[in-house]
Formats: C-alpha cells, sequence, structure tokens
C-alpha cells in the first residue's frame, strides 16, 4: 500500500509534539547562532527545472558567516566545476541547509532563499592562503530550527569504532572507472591527494 495524501500521512503519523513546532523560528536566535558557527560541514539542497541537488560544503572553520540573524554566507570554494547547486539558485532561490556539528548529535536547519554574489568586496573579504571564492551564496533564512538527534544516534556518526576502513572502500579512481572503463584510475588516485592539496581555496 502507497500513501498518497497529507491526510493518510497524519493518520499514520499522528500528531506532531509541541516541540517539533516550538523550536522553528524566522530567524537566528542566539543559540542557534552559536550552533551554526559552530559548524564546519553542511549539505546544501537546491531545486532546479533538472531536479533536486544536493552538495556537501565544508570549511576550515564555520562553514557559513552569519551576516546578521536572517542572514547567512557560504563561500563558493573550488570544486569540480559543475555548478550544480549555483544554477539551481540563479533559476529557483529556494535552498535547504543541513549544519552538522563534529562531536554533537543536534544538526541545525535552515530553509530559505538565495542568490549568487560576486560582488568583489564580499567576495575579497572571505580570502584564505591569497585566493578568494569566486562567488558567495547569501542565504535569506525563512525558518531555522534543529533537527531531532535520533538520526545521528542511531548511525553512532562520531564513533570512530564504527568508522570505515578507508582501504576497504572504492578509491575515487575506482568509482570513474565504473563509469567509464576506459579511466586512468591508477594516475588519478595517485595525482589526486598532490592535487587537491593545491586546489582546496
Amino acid at each position: 500500500m502507497i500513501i498518497r495524501t497529507v491526510e493518510d500521512l497524519r493518520e499514520l503519523y499522528g500528531d506532531t509534539g509541541e516541540a517539533s513546532i516550538v523550536k522553528v523560528t524566522k530567524a537566528l536566535t542566539a543559540e542557534y547562532r552559536r550552533m551554526i558557527e559552530a559548524s564546519p560541514f553542511a549539505a546544501l539542497a537546491t531545486v532546479g527545472p533538472e531536479g533536486l541537488d544536493c552538495s556537501p560544503r565544508g570549511d576550515d572553520c564555520s562553514v557559513v558567516r552569519i551576516a546578521d540573524d536572517e542572514t547567512v554566507l557560504m563561500p563558493d570554494w573550488r570544486g569540480n566545476n559543475r555548478v550544480d547547486s549555483l544554477a539551481n539558485i540563479v533559476r529557483d532561490p529556494r535552498v535547504a541547509l543541513m549544519f552538522l556539528v563534529p562531536g554533537s548529535n543536534t544538526a541545525m536547519r535552515i530553509n530559505g532563499t538565495a542568490v549568487v554574489s560576486v560582488d568583489p568586496a564580499l567576495t575579497g573579504s572571505f580570502e584564505m592562503d591569497g585566493k578568494h571564492p569566486r562567488s558567495v551564496i547569501v542565504v535569506t533564512i525563512g525558518e531555522v530550527y534543529f533537527q531531532c538527534a535520533r538520526a545521528l544516534i542511531r548511525s553512532q556518526l562520531w564513533n570512530p569504532a564504527r568508522f570505515a576502513d578507508p582501504g576497504s572502500l572504492p578509491t575515487p579512481g575506482t568509482l570513474l572507472k565504473a563509469a567509464k572503463a576506459d579511466f586512468d584510475k591508477e594516475t588519478y588516485d595517485r595525482e589526486w591527494p598532490e592535487r587537491a592539496a593545491k586546489t582546496m581555496w
């Protein structure tokens, strides 16, 4: 049986608890600000004509800069130049962010709208190692709240005893060769660490 209406979902799951409702705010509280400033990693979800996209975002310190209680700034550091997230934002401004804080089971969520800014003063203000991002994602908060901790508790995400052995997993080169049979995975894997170190910012 497939659930096809919100009414059926409500009947199945019951009422929403009070805490799940009152935690949602339209702007950052002092406590929400502290949580987000502690996060070096976020997943950025966007939507466009081709569908949905979710992109990992990380930084050396906080993954975003808080401009004010209703605005956060996310520098677009170097990546694979697919620009999927940016292409979506310039056509549909709706975005969602989920922030993770290493060691904490409390994840933060922001839903809102965004624009892509190339203001030289703004991009230049994020300078790292003499380099700056080509653009900055300016997010206007529609709602902000913290996520129930059960998913992170269940996954034991921060438990070192549960960390995967990298040697037991496919390398990036192996993953690429699976998509393109004649791909030179050995060269890619050999050169990747040095290339990444030189192009981090």
